[in-house]
């Protein structure tokens, strides 16, 4: 989730509730005139080695950040920047990681356990700057404000590049670029920034293929997409995501988040697709009132918070009395996958191929 929440912020991470926000790519461009860029090292860890005179430049979010040789003292801000770095093999270029949301998963403790953790949640301006950062990446915009790390205004004028995912940036003449096209995006234009292009491009191509495969596996064939028209868009399915269960009020996946996508890949629509924003509060009335053929739970056990686990959620639907009457729930057409796989990070491919699956077993084959 991101982490302009509803109810304090910075201690919370509860679901937010921000306007819709599109995907750009993000561009990186090598420098003529004689540079060449950073290349990968040949070590049995996969590490990349350090550029030879290489200046790569980078446009993120609008804002052009140039490195004349891959970062050494990087800090993520949260823990879906931390995760990537981690998957192209980046740990020993890190000076810090902060807004950790659950746990790291088991490939990645040995190396997450060798960064300095700035902040358990969210990093203010002062702990970054004292982990003296040369890169700083982040999964959202909303991290990047003046009681939180810092703009990106006043990091560029202490000569500190930042990073934004490309799925949390406005749309710049990108038509056609779904949340997954961008998010493999960072993982290729971090690769070229840190001189790691042949994992990330790798990581890229494996993900590509996931997604390929969840298509495949919910009944997609001969590349017919999902979101057809006539009867075969009647058709699809739908599906509510249950993210969140704050104050006793269900918070869903709208419109413009990734569970969307991952909807539309499987063959099925995302009831709450009509709300502008990623993750809002509705009443249960509302989930009701959908009547969704699957429901998605997004486990947070590992949070802690009133309501955060599977089970509660579910119990919070078994007693409520109309909610508790719909066939999804009747039927037990349930899915449960971990909530922080339904935010953009390397961990989303899982998320999608348990959806697919979930839902063929349940009985939705096209």
């Amino acid at each position: 989730m991101h982490d302009n929440a509803h109810a304090t912020p910075l201690q919370t991470g509860e679901p937010m509730r921000h306007p819709a926000r599109f995907g750009i790519a993000l561009t990186v461009v090598l420098a003529t005139a004689g540079c060449s860029a950073a290349t990968e090292g040949s070590s049995s860890a996969g590490r990349p080695t350090a550029a030879n005179a290489a200046t790569t430049t980078l446009t993120s979010c609008g804002l052009q950040q140039s490195f004349d040789a891959p970062p050494r003292r990087a800090v993520a801000l949260d823990q879906a920047s931390t995760e990537i770095l981690l998957e192209l093999g980046l740990q020993d270029r890190m000076a810090g990681t902060a807004n950790l949301k659950t746990k790291i998963p088991p490939q990645y403790q040995d190396s997450y356990a060798k960064i300095p953790v700035l902040a358990p949640k969210i990093a203010t301006g002062e702990q970054l700057r004292a982990a003296t950062p040369d890169f700083v990446v982040a999964g959202s915009t909303d991290l990047f404000t003046k009681d939180r790390a810092g703009t990106r205004e006043e990091l560029g004028a202490l000569k500190v590049p930042t990073f934004v995912s490309a799925v949390d940036c406005p749309q710049q003449n990108e038509p056609g670029r779904t949340p997954f096209d961008l998010l493999f995006a960072d993982y290729e234009n971090l690769g070229k920034v840190f001189g790691a292009e042949e994992r990330a491009g790798k990581l890229a191509a494996e993900q590509r293929a996931a997604v390929a495969k969840a298509g495949e596996k919910a009944g997609e064939k001969d590349g017919e997409k999902a979101a057809g028209n006539g009867s075969q868009a009647e058709d699809q399915p739908t599906v509510v995501y249950l993210y969140s269960v704050f104050n006793g009020m269900p918070y869903v996946a709208g419109g413009t988040g990734l569970p969307s996508e991952m909807s539309r890949i499987v063959g099925a629509k995302n009831a709450f697709d009509d709300v502008n924003e990623d993750w809002p509060e509705v009443s249960w009335e509302e989930v009701a009132r959908r009547d969704p053929d699957f429901i998605v739970i997004g486990d947070l056990s590992e949070r802690g918070r009133p309501g955060d686990s599977a089970a509660e959620k579910r119990a919070a639907m078994a007693g409520h009395p109309v909610v508790s009457q719909l066939a999804a729930v009747r039927d037990r057409k349930i899915i449960e996958v971990p909530g922080i796989e339904l935010d953009p990070s390397v961990r989303s491919v899982h998320a999608l191929g348990l959806l697919a699956a979930g839902m063929k077993d349940l009985g939705h084959v096209r």
